[in-house]
This record gives structure tokens, sequence and C-alpha cells, in this order.
């Protein structure tokens, strides 16, 4: 019975393993990292084509790369949050919105189980971090708050805005958790910058 079971396992493994090699990232032909793709052989010319008049056929991993413009972003007083992580998509943002709606009307666990599908969606936000963070603290759940509000501080980025909000919340919850020390070195960071 082992022996089938092992046999099975290896025999998956195998499967998964050829088929992940079948193709690359979209469905292109997979080409190896430093290494030109194997080209097929040219089918036979008759005398009827000619060569000047076709034009070239690429195949997806050949073909020629499309110039993108670029252009500088531009910069308002609102926090760009492709500096800090991953922006609120508009299904975060509603959830984030609803959650502060379950938060107003004490509703801790709705609160959060909507915050957890928030950050599922955008899993680099800062911003949803901080609010899980609040809606942790509200559930007196202080030691799952302290370390979403890290979270959240390591996605924040640039965005001093953001970062001082985040320096802030962790001094208030450590000092609720009584690590005073804690919160006066998180209030420092937050007024330094």
């Amino acid at each position: 019975m082992i022996d089938r079971i092992s046999f099975r396992a290896a025999l998956i493994t195998l499967l998964l393993s050829v088929a992940g090699c079948a193709s690359g990232p979209g469905g292109g032909i997979y080409v190896p990292a430093g290494g030109e793709p194997a080209k097929a052989p040219e089918p036979p010319r008759t005398s009827t084509e000619t060569e000047e008049s076709e034009a070239p056929v690429w195949r997806k991993s050949e073909q020629p790369e499309a110039t993108q413009e670029t252009r500088e972003p531009s910069r308002s007083s609102s926090p760009s949050y492709r500096e800090t992580g991953d922006g609120l998509s508009p299904a975060a943002l509603s959830l984030v919105r609803e959650a502060d709606q379950l938060l107003a009307q004490g509703n801790v666990s709705g609160a959060i189980a909507r915050l957890e599908r928030a950050q599922r969606i955008a899993p680099r936000s800062a911003e949803v971090y901080f609010k899980l963070s609040e809606a942790y603290v509200a559930g007196n759940q202080l030691g799952s708050a302290e370390q979403f509000t890290l979270k959240g501080l390591s996605l924040a980025g640039s965005d001093i805005r953001l970062q001082r909000a985040g320096w802030l919340l962790l001094a208030d919850i450590r000092r609720a958790r009584g690590n005073v020390a804690g919160a006066d070195q998180a209030e420092a960071r937050a007024e330094a910058l």
C-alpha cells in the first residue's frame, strides 16, 4: 500500500514538473535564461515565393519589444500609494469603509473579517495593516495589533504622513501593553519625521 502511494506521489510530482515546463508566463514559449530558443526548421520554399515580399513572422518569445512611453507621475498633496506599496483597489477600499462602519457600531469581529479580506486583496498596503491594527486594539488584542502595525510600518515606504501615523499608533499600543520605554521610542521616531 505504501509503495503504491509513494509511486503515485512520484508520478504526480513528475507530471507536474513536466507540465510546468510546457510554457512560460503568459502562455508563451519557454526560453531558458541566457539561452536562445531552438529554431524550428523552415519549410522548403517553392519557386513562386519571393523572399522580399514576405513580412517577418515572429514567435511570441522573439517579438521586438514595444517601446512604452514613460510619464513622470503627477505630484499632489495626497500620498502616492505606489511609493508605499500596493494602492487600494476599489474592492479593498470598499471593504475598509465597511470595516470602519462596523467598528463604529461596535462589531469588532465583523470589521476584522472585512479588513482581512482587504488585506488579501492589497497585501502590500500599509493603510490596510494600520486599519487591521486599530480593529485589533478595539478587540483588546494588543499583541496582534502591534504586529500588524509593525508590518504596516515596513510597507509605509517614503510616505512620511503614513509613517508618522504608524509610529504614533505603535506608541499607543505599546503604552497600553505596559511597554513605556517602547512607547517613548516610537513617539521619538514619529517626532523625528
